[in-house]
Parts: structure tokens; sequence; C-alpha cells
């Protein structure tokens, strides 16, 4: 995601009406690194202005660095310095609410006892009613084990949360859907497999998250055999629906033919193995695959890919997509002309995009023009909404083609803001669950508030 490991301050400054002061000061910044976000005027008087600045560094000693040059900067004077990230997590970004205001003892008969027990044996004797009066319909666990946590990698699940409760607010915000965080304290591929089966009947689908390469690939593989609900790993197919809706959009405005392209992927972890074969499945023809693992390789070629070489791929491929946390892993004078360069590993990318342009590609980008929101939440809703027993390759797809058709003339994505887009991809997803038979109900479309 954008800016994802990033350090961000609000700096509120106060700057004397003297010509130059607001840009030596964001000179300031950008001489030492730093990033400027949003600019917001506070107070302007005859004398100064204050604004909120919202600036961002790699590191806390790099921002520190930053905001005593800000400090010292002739006409400024730094009245305080926030970390709203921070103040926003306080005390959690979720809740559960009631939907219903319990004021009276006839509410109460009706929400709690005596009233609920008649549902109760009403679901008893037929459980799909469940489904119908119970928030089972709306509720996706989100799991992870914290084992792969942003680009941070194994900080356990409870400092996983954060993310986990992102997700949810994205999931219900967008489509709807309710997230529950899960968070399991085991990395046993049996423990996590057992523990989802057992809490699978509270929800209509289950979300992996952040879940570690390669134990990834088998506790989603084991649940989609034990359980009758979707399950996804949104690290996998939620980054490969993104990324394959981006490339096919790179394509066109390179005028690249996708199905006949040498395909080239360096890093075959959960993200790069995905869209391995997202991009198999779509061509007909062979990826070829680099990574240190020689595990990894193996699995590329049980799935139809060709293992290669960093060196191999750069002078082979006509498509580039780089996805393993390597820095600076693609020099300039690797890159053929005409190439397409996806280098998606945040916040440091393989090849910066302006680099590999410089050098010849015909098209670049990094991990900050490619979000997953854009993918799981539709998906989810799509799939939920028809009770679909799994997502299949082809709704996969259907999400793919549903955020190209959204994608506004000139834009690698479209906005993951905009209601249509997620609307578009539920949709797509539940007509193609239809049309497969993996679905257990009629689509009824989820229209948004926002």
């Amino acid at each position: 995601m954008p800016w994802q490991n990033k350090v961000m301050r609000t700096v509120r400054v106060r700057n004397e009406l003297i010509p130059g002061t607001l840009a030596r000061l964001l000179t300031a910044v950008a001489e030492r690194n730093g990033s400027i976000g949003e600019i917001r005027l506070i107070r302007e008087g005859t004398k100064a202005i204050v604004r909120d600045i919202a600036v961002y560094a790699d590191t806390v000693a790099q921002m520190d660095e930053i905001i005593a040059a800000m400090r010292a900067n002739p006409g400024s004077q730094v009245l305080e310095v926030r970390d709203e990230v921070l103040e926003v997590h306080r005390g959690g970004k979720i809740a559960i609410r009631s939907r219903y205001k319990v004021d009276s003892l006839a509410t109460l008969r009706r929400v709690y006892t005596p009233g609920v027990a008649q549902v109760c044996l009403q679901i008893a004797e037929d459980p799909a009613l469940a489904w119908q009066f119970t928030s089972i319909s709306h509720l996706v666990a989100i799991v992870t084990d914290g084992t792969a946590i942003l680009g941070l990698g194994d900080i356990g699940p409870v400092a996983g949360m954060p993310v986990m409760e992102g997700k949810a607010m994205l999931m219900e915000s967008l489509v709807g859907l309710s997230g529950v965080p899960i968070l399991l304290n085991t990395q046993d591929v049996d423990a996590i497999v057992d523990a989802v089966a057992a809490i699978a009947p509270t929800f209509s689908a289950i979300q992996l998250e952040d879940i570690s390469a390669p134990r990834c690939f088998e506790i989603e593989e084991r649940l989609q055999q034990r359980l009758h609900i979707p399950v996804m790993h949104d690290d996998q197919h939620g980054t490969a629906v993104v990324v394959t809706a981006a490339l096919k959009n790179a394509c066109r405005y390179a005028a690249v033919d996708l199905r006949r392209a040498t395909i080239g992927q360096i890093g075959l972890g959960a993200a790069g193995m995905a869209i391995s074969r997202m991009l198999m499945h779509i061509t007909g023809q062979p990826v070829l695959g680099a990574d240190l693992s020689e595990e990894a390789l193996q699995r590329l070629e049980s799935y139809g890919g060709r293992r290669s070489t960093l060196t191999e791929i750069m002078a082979q491929a006509d498509i580039v997509i780089a996805t393993t946390g390597a820095r600076g892993l693609i020099k300039p004078e690797m890159v053929r002309q005409g190439q397409i360069i996806f280098a998606l590993s945040n916040p440091h990318p393989e090849i910066e995009p302006e680099a590999a342009l410089a050098a010849g590609a015909a098209f670049a980008a990094d991990g900050k023009s490619v979000n997953n929101v854009l993918g799981f939440p539709g998906i989810f809703r799509g799939a939920v909404d028809t009770h679909a027993t799994r997502i299949t390759p082809e709704m996969y797809l259907a999400a793919v083609d549903a955020i190209v058709s959204q994608t506004p003339e000139g834009e690698l994505l479209p906005s993951p803001l905009t209601p249509a887009v997620h609307q578009a991809v539920a949709r797509a997803v539940a007509e193609r669950a239809l049309a497969q038979g993996v679905a257990q109900a009629d689509y009824v479309p989820y229209v948004s508030d926002a």
C-alpha cells in the first residue's frame, strides 16, 4: 500500500509574511529526503500565516532531522508536532455496535429473551435461515498469524492488529461487509487450519491476511477443501487481481500484446506466485520466474512456469514484475528498450519508475500505484452475496476486467475511493459465480450509501 512504511508527522508552522519563507521551509524538507503531503491553511494574519504541513520520512531519525531543519528556517516558528497516525489508532479503529436502540422492555424482549428463542428454534430446523436472521450473512473473518505484516515481516499477530482493523474499516465503508479481525497466536499450519475451520460457522467468508510464504499456500488450499464458504489469501489473489488489471492497462498504453508477451516475475513469494499463476491462466504461456528459494522455483514449475534468473528475465522479458523487497535490485543498465516494468516492493521499489523510463522502458510503475483495496472488498461482496462456496480463478479474472473497465483513460488504475468501482467488481464476481454454478443464491446487488 502507498506510504505503508513511512513516518508521518503533522507540523503546525507559523511563517512570517516574508517572500520565500515557505519555499525555503519546503526546500529544507526536500534536502533531507523528506516528502510533503497536505498543506492546510489554519490562520492568516497581517504579519504571519499558520499552516499544518504533513511531512513524511523513512525513519524517525530522519524525521527528527527534518523537524530540526524546519525549526531553524528563518522566518518560521514550529508551534506543534503531532503524530496523527497514532491518534487515529488510539482505542482502535473499529467497534461492534448494536443496530437497534435497547430503550424499553418491549425491545429487550424482542432482541433477546424471550423472543430470541423463537429465532433460534427456526434456525435449528433450517440452518439456512441463519443467513436471513443473523449477522453471519455479512461477517467476514480477517485472519492473521502476524508473520508477514506489510513490509515489516514477522512482528507477531498483536502488532498486526492495526492492519487487520484497517482492512475491516475498508470492507465496511466500501462494500458494507463487517470484517472481524482474528489474531492467531500460532504459526503451526495444522493449528491455524483447525482454528479457522472451528470458527468458520460464524462467518460468510474467510480472508487470510499477512501470512508468510510458503505456509500461506498450504493453509489456503486446506481451508478451501474443508470449508464451504469463500476463502481468500489477499496477499496472493487480491494483489494478483489489482496488478493484472494495472498490467492490462499498461499494455494498452504501451501497445504491447499481453497474450504474446514474454513475462518475467522476480520474487516468488505469496504475491509473486499468485501473479504468475494468474498471468499464465490468461496467456496460456509459461512465466519466467526468479527467486532465491529452490522450493519457490519448484512450486512455480508445478504450476507451469519456467525457472529463470534475474539476468535472463531482464534480457528476455517484455514485461517484468518484481516483488522481492530488494531496493535497487534492477539496475538501469539492465532495462531493455520498450519493456514494461512493475517494481512493486514498498516502500522502496526494485527500480524507481523514473529511472526505468529514462533507461528505455515503455512503461514503469511502483507499488505506490497498486493498492489491494481495489480488489478484496468487491471480490468478497460478490462472493458473499451469492453465497458462493469458493472463489474461482474465473471470478478473480472477472474482478480484473471490472477494474479495467472502471479505469479513467490515461490512468493506471481507478481511485480506490470510488464506490462504483467496488460495485462493478462485486457484480462481475457475482455474475461469474452464478454462471459457474458455485453460487447458492440469487444475486441482489449491494448499493453503497457513500
